[in-house]
C-alpha cells in the first residue's frame, strides 16, 4: 500500500490534518501545471484551488485505483481547457540551461519557449507532462487518456519538431 492510500483513508475519516498534508503535497505541482496553461498567475491559483475543490466535492466516490496525482492532473487539465487558457509564457526557470554566458541562457530559454509554443497542442502537452512535470510515460498516457504507443510517438515527434525549430542536429 502506498502513502496516498493511507492519506486517503484518513481524509475519508474526516482527518483535517491529513487534508492539509494532501494539499501541501500536491498543490505546488498542480499550481505549476495551471501556470503553464494560463496567462495570469491569479488565474493559475484560482484553477489550482478549483482543482482541489472539485476533488473534495467528488471525494466520497473517489476510488484509489491509480496514482492520485494523475487524477488531480486530469481535473486541472479539464479546468484549464474549460477556462480557454491553453497558452501562456513558460516560466524561464523551468527551462533547461545551456552554455556559460547568462545572456545565452536567456536567449536559449526564449528560443525553447517559442519552439514549445509552436508545437501542436497534443505534442506540447506530452512535452509538458513528461519533461516539466517529470511524469512517467505510462502516467502521461493515463492523464491524456491515450495509449502508451501514442504517447511515445508524440514525444518522438515533438522532439523532432523542436530540433528542426531550434536548428539542432542529432
Amino acid at each position: 500500500m502506498d502513502a496516498d492510500f493511507f492519506l486517503i483513508q484518513k481524509m475519508k475519516n474526516g482527518d483535517e490534518e491529513a487534508m492539509e498534508v494532501f494539499v501541501r503535497n500536491y498543490y505546488p505541482r498542480i499550481l505549476n501545471y495551471c501556470r503553464y496553461h494560463t496567462y495570469a498567475d491569479g488565474t493559475a491559483e484560482d484553477l489550482a484551488q478549483e482543482t482541489f475543490e472539485r476533488f473534495f466535492q467528488s471525494f466520497a466516490s473517489y476510488r484509489h485505483l491509480g496514482k492520485l496525482s494523475n487524477y488531480l492532473y486530469v481535473i486541472a487539465g479539464n479546468l484549464c481547457r474549460d477556462a480557454g487558457k491553453k497558452k501562456q509564457e513558460l516560466p524561464l526557470e523551468t527551462l533547461p540551461e545551456t552554455g556559460n554566458n547568462p545572456l545565452e541562457h536567456v536567449d536559449r530559454k526564449l528560443d525553447m519557449e517559442h519552439a514549445i509554443r509552436a508545437l501542436p497542442q497534443e505534442l506540447e502537452e506530452v512535452i509538458l507532462l513528461y519533461y516539466f512535470q517529470n511524469l512517467k510515460l505510462k502516467e502521461v498516457a493515463k492523464i491524456l487518456k491515450i495509449g502508451l504507443p501514442l504517447v511515445k510517438y508524440r514525444l518522438k515527434r515533438a522532439k523532432e519538431l523542436l530540433k528542426d525549430y531550434l536548428g539542432e542536429e542529432e
